[in-house]
């Protein structure tokens, strides 16, 4: 079978590789869609996880159930699923506390084991969900949606009313998508690419650019402010433009040893919450019937879908113009 995988640090190639058998308790699948996240080229560049090469990534994927092994009993072949790509030791603190996406020996399909960017993958029959009747390419939104979900829990969104989402990218946007879908009425996005802005606007949302009068007008403003760049200067401003009494969410993935100065006093003082939110934590469930209720505005954010030989040279830093969620495969 074709995949897309990392040999080492800094290495990508496309390869031909054994096609995977199931053991017990597992079930091989069809690869339809499989999206490139951030994530992946933290991985790629040995700043994610346990950087365990070689690897084929990919931890957005959906698929079509292909063979089961012995012991499985609830995913038949045929079916249309979807992975929940973590894969927690459950017997750390965190596991037994229910929080599997903090474990302390946290696995992933795509980050320490063979993920999506390849024609099968054989995973844990547990991890599959069942995806009715929603395409591939929107279905396999279902794990970064859980992401968003797992921040908003964080961040205590059940109580804002206005929110403010640094980023516009795949992330932000989907972030923007959730809020709409929990009753959030006022929502603006910030971002420096005017087509972005331009998308932003005709998903319903405030466009609001980066550095402009109108954003500087929203001091003090929102019930919650999230950064989805991973960029620290923005990450250091969320202070700026957090009401009193609200919420801020680091969701964006910072450079790792990045700092960010915030005023003690001023978080006590107008009694602000910050919260940072990582993963998802067996939402998978909870995401689909979130992206059931907007899979129109989900699907506009894909803006590529490639065959595996484009993949590649996408993580070997091949750019695309006008970019946001960018996918292999096709329903």
């Amino acid at each position: 079978m074709k995949a897309v995988v990392f040999p080492a640090k800094d290495e990508v190639v496309l390869s031909d590789l054994p096609d995977p058998v199931p053991g017990r308790g597992e079930a091989v699948i069809a690869v339809r869609a499989s999206g490139i996240c951030h994530t992946d080229v933290e991985v790629l560049h040995g700043n994610y996880g346990t950087s365990a090469f070689p690897v084929v990534p990919g931890h957005e994927y959906s698929g079509v159930v292909l063979e089961v092994g012995e012991g499985v009993e609830d995913v038949r072949v045929g079916d249309r699923v979807v992975v929940d790509p973590n894969i927690e030791c459950g017997t750390c603190p965190a596991c037994r506390r229910g929080w599997a996406h903090l474990c302390e020996n946290l696995e992933a399909y795509g980050v320490t084991r063979n993920g999506g960017f390849a024609e099968r993958s054989v995973v844990s029959a547990a991890a599959l969900y069942p995806i009715g009747s929603l395409p591939f390419h929107v279905a396999a939104f279902a794990e970064p949606m859980g992401c968003v979900l797992n921040g908003l829990t964080a961040a205590r969104a059940e109580t804002a009313t206005s929110a403010l989402v640094f980023g516009a990218g795949p992330m932000g946007l989907l972030m923007a998508v959730a809020l709409r879908g929990r009753g959030v009425p006022e929502i603006a996005l910030v971002d420096v690419d005017e087509a972005r802005l331009e998308l932003v606007d005709s998903l319903g949302f405030a466009a609001i650019a980066s550095g402009s009068a109108a954003l500087g007008e929203m001091k003090h403003g929102v019930d919650l402010a999230v950064d989805a760049t991973g960029l620290p200067k923005v990450a250091g401003s969320l202070t700026e433009y957090i009401a009193n009494g609200g919420s801020g969410l680091f969701f964006g993935v910072c450079p790792a040893d990045a700092r960010i100065e915030i005023s003690p006093f001023e978080v006590f003082r107008r009694q602000l919450t910050l919260a940072g939110s990582h993963s998802l934590n067996h939402n998978i469930a909870e995401a689909l019937d979130a992206i059931e209720t907007c899979q129109e505005d989900v699907a506009r954010l894909v803006s590529h879908r490639l065959p595996f030989e484009q993949i590649s040279r996408v993580f070997s830093g091949e750019g695309l113009t006008g970019s946001l969620k960018i996918q292999t495969g096709g329903d």
